[in-house]
């Protein structure tokens, strides 16, 4: 049951993502900075947890979810650090999935071969 909800609930963001570039003119990058800060706006506004207590991975590894991530790192951060909390707490909850995603990126880049698309 719980892999059922999670690619129910991962599914039904991604979907929203795909009507969102099929039906609007929002760039692909607009829709990206528009379901972090969703992520966030949700997490401050408590709703977002109880989405993650549901669904796990499948509303963790979408984008809100790295907005997710952020502001919980920044509201456990300022709870330790004070003011400080508001500039590193985002930042230090994220760092794995950022440096995972850039030794896979770079790790990708060794193996594809790069060229000009025309």
């Amino acid at each position: 049951m719980e892999y059922l909800r999670a690619f129910l609930v991962g599914g039904a963001i991604c979907a929203v993502g795909q009507l969102l570039i099929d039906f609007t003119k929002l760039t692909p990058a607009r829709i990206l900075v528009l379901f972090v800060t969703l992520g966030v706006a949700l997490t401050g506004l408590g709703l977002y947890e109880p989405l993650v207590k549901f669904a796990g991975a499948g509303a963790t590894v979408p984008l809100t979810g790295f907005g997710y991530t952020m502001a919980k790192g920044t509201l456990e951060a300022i709870k330790e650090k004070g003011l400080v909390g508001i500039f590193s707490g985002g930042v230090a909850a994220s760092a794995a999935g950022i440096a995972a995603a850039v030794f896979f990126g770079y790790v990708a880049a060794l193996f594809s071969k790069s060229g000009d698309k025309s």
